[in-house]
């Protein structure tokens, strides 16, 4: 049972193994991003429901348009299609949606579902749903720079005062606490160049499951897992 005492406040996973999970089962790569945007929706409702505050979902990555031209149309439309089905449910819910990343080249008609959501339920108090979307860690680094030294240039900061805090201000996650645990599903030990600022003091939970394999209990284990773990922070073990 996972101690209702220790959830973490956010959590932020790599949905991972939906082409896998489909081609070991003879089907289409497009049938297994099928399977998984169907996990998505269980997911959302278990992290709410453990009370997790804050839930960002790698959906799609800056590199991910090397992949094929038809593959990518497809994840656009079930972009557009589960925020047009849910969304209404999430703003019932309380629920607050937000997208990280860059908007082009998204299409305009994704675009237009994401603003939408994101205005309807940026009052909301609950659960944040954060989908990292066209996301690149490092170009997210970067384009906090080049917002960082506008403001200088504008007089509106000054190089001197800038720290850890100030910097943060200037990433996509703005107002979001940095995850305290990440989960990457399918097997693979790596972070792939998603929050890599944000996940400095995050712990680190790889399952051997595929994305459309990874249900409720799944994320009650990796839950139960976070808190078997001594977060030192840098410090030494409590005695």
């Amino acid at each position: 049972m996972t101690d209702k005492n220790n959830i973490p406040r956010h959590i932020a996973i790599i949905m991972d193994g939906n082409g896998r999970w489909a081609e070991e089962k003879g089907l289409s790569r497009i049938s297994g991003h099928y399977e998984g945007a169907k996990r998505v929706k269980e997911i959302v409702r278990a992290a709410n429901e453990f009370g997790v505050r804050a839930l960002t979902l790698f959906a799609f990555s800056a590199e991910n348009w090397s992949r094929p031209k038809k593959e990518v149309e497809r994840l656009m439309r079930y972009f557009h299609d589960f925020l047009n089905k849910e969304i209404k449910a999430m703003h019932k819910n309380n629920m607050r949606f937000r997208v990280i990343g860059r908007r082009e080249p998204l299409p305009e008609y994704l675009l237009k579902e994401i603003d939408a959501a994101q205005k309807l339920t940026r009052n909301n108090t609950g659960l944040a749903l954060v989908l990292a979307l066209n996301y690149g860690s490092r170009q997210e680094i970067l384009d906090a720079v080049k917002e960082f030294s506008r403001a200088v240039i504008a007089k509106e900061e000054k190089l001197d005062d800038l720290n850890e805090e100030i910097f943060s201000r200037y990433l996509y996650t703005q107002g979001l606490p940095d995850p305290d645990l990440l989960i990457r599903t399918s097997g693979e030990i790596r972070i792939s160049n998603f929050l890599l600022w944000q996940l400095s003091y995050a712990e680190l939970y790889f399952p051997n499951v595929y994305w459309p394999d990874f249900k409720r209990d799944d994320l009650g284990r990796a839950i139960e897992e976070y808190q078997r773990r001594q977060r030192r922070f840098g410090g030494v073990e409590k005695q």
